[in-house]
């Protein structure tokens, strides 16, 4: 039996084929989390479990091999079950060029330094998480809300074609395109959304990856 990250395939294609086109430099960045808020049996509130970069043309694939047999993810040596699993991606791609220089600059503090057991491999990839390319979303996430309440209180303060909303295990993630935001409320948009009871986290966010596993939940546009 092996674990199941992707739950709904056409939700899933659907979502690659949303994802914005990449440019030459570009990446985007998905995480396989084990969760103890979903499954108690995790130590840790985000253990990471694997993660790594892909294209659009590999996101697919790269998941599917995620899918090994059931245990052989581990926290402290014990099998993590298929219950904690949620797989995050960056919306906003990532750039290769930045996050090779902030690499090196990054090695360069480690090798000053004695040897404290750092991984190279997980360094880069960490810079590449931090190294955001193009903003093409603003991400606000709400949780434990009144969703239908909000989101008509989300259109008093911005056009709804700017706006694509992700259900999620507790909540939703409210993924704001910039480009398409009308002049009227470019000044007052953020602040007024920001502000918006059980708006939790904002920015440039990590999203559980619609059609994938988040919890026992999976994900999905509204």
């Amino acid at each position: 039996m092996n674990y199941q990250i992707i739950r709904n395939e056409e939700l899933f294609l659907n979502f690659i084929d949303w994802l914005p086109e990449l440019k030459r430099n570009e990446t985007y960045y998905v995480s396989l989390l084990a969760r103890n808020k979903y499954h108690q049996a995790v130590g840790s509130d985000k253990a990471q479990v694997k993660r790594f970069t892909a294209t659009k043309d590999f996101i697919y694939d790269k998941v599917k091999q995620l899918e090994c047999e059931l245990g052989t993810y581990k926290y402290k040596g014990v099998g993590i079950p298929q219950e904690a699993l949620a797989l995050y991606i960056s919306v906003n791609p990532r750039d290769m060029e930045k996050a090779c220089k902030n690499s090196l600059i990054r090695f360069a503090e480690l090798i000053t330094k004695e040897y404290n057991g750092y991984n190279p491999h997980q360094e880069v990839l960490s810079e590449i998480q931090k190294s955001c390319s193009r903003k093409v979303y603003f991400d606000l996430d709400f949780d434990k809300v009144a969703i239908t309440e909000t989101l008509t209180e989300v259109k008093q303060y911005i056009n709804e074609d700017c706006l694509t909303v992700l259900r999620t295990r507790g909540g939703f993630h409210l993924l704001v395109e910039v480009a398409k935001i009308d002049k009227q409320y470019t000044r007052t948009w953020h602040q007024s959304l920001t502000k918006i009871e059980g708006c939790d986290i904002k920015g440039d966010n990590l999203i559980p990856v619609p059609g994938c596993t988040q919890g026992d939940f999976t994900p999905y546009f509204m």
